[in-house]
């Protein structure tokens, strides 16, 4: 589920689960491991990539829907400590979005440093409440810091799915690219980063984001996505998906 690419110093860690590279536990856990250890090998950035036409197409719902609240509850503390393993990354962290990017594809790129979108007709946003799932208060806070209060609220509220065009126009991503050029213009982006003297860069790229690590450390969202997961609209929601999708 998941390709460890070298660039020299830089890691790619590609998310490999077809057709969509939804995500259950085990993407999620195979993801934060990946990152982990890239981390441990002393690179200068690190890149997250999918497949060409599709990043991630968020949760795996399907399959996350007929379980337990014991596995639910860790399935949440899982996504949220990739998040976390995302945020404080050491090294600058690039989002290569090579395609769709629903939901909790999007919650990932939003966590990064940077992010290189996919131009053409893909769409990339919040569209929980569309399926009945509040969006936690730390995701709210990162997409918030990006492009500010007015755009957050409309996309998250409306859980509006977006084409890159106007994710570019109002900062949910930096830069756009052609498919075939998103992950060496995230390669150019990280060797910008690399050039820089490290301990200067990644001092001053940790404090502009400390507002997001310090809610991230303080967050609870694992046990309130847990309780928002079982509610009656949400569970008639994401049944009502289930169905359509099959």
């Amino acid at each position: 589920m998941l390709d460890l690419i070298e660039h020299g110093n830089i890691a790619e860690v590609r998310m490999n689960r077809s057709p969509a590279n939804a995500l259950n536990a085990a993407l999620v856990m195979d993801l934060t491991d990946g990152l982990r250890q890239a981390i441990d090998q002393d690179v200068d950035a690190i890149m997250i990539s999918g497949q060409p036409g599709m990043f991630s197409g968020g949760l795996d719902v399907p399959e996350l829907l007929p379980l337990p609240r014991s596995a639910i509850r860790e399935f949440w503390e899982l996504f949220f400590g990739l998040m976390r393993t995302v945020a404080t990354s050491p090294v600058p962290m690039v989002a290569a979005i090579t395609g769709h990017s629903p939901a909790g594809g999007a919650v990932i790129a939003v966590h990064c440093d940077y992010r290189v979108a996919a131009e053409g007709d893909f769409k990339i946003g919040f569209n929980e409440v569309q399926v009945g799932l509040p969006v936690p208060s730390t995701i709210i806070a990162a997409l918030t810091d990006l492009v500010g209060a007015r755009h957050a609220r409309r996309l998250a509220t409306r859980g509006l799915l977006i084409d890159p065009a106007e994710a570019c126009e109002i900062g949910l991503v930096d830069e756009l690219a052609p498919v075939a050029d998103v992950v060496p213009r995230a390669l150019d982006w990280c060797r910008e980063l690399a050039s820089l003297p490290p301990v200067a860069m990644n001092e001053t790229r940790r404090q502009a984001k400390s507002g997001l690590l310090q809610n991230l450390s303080d967050s609870a969202d694992a046990e309130v996505a847990t309780n928002y997961w079982f509610s009656e609209e949400t569970q008639r929601e994401m049944h009502k998906l289930v169905a359509r999708l099959k």
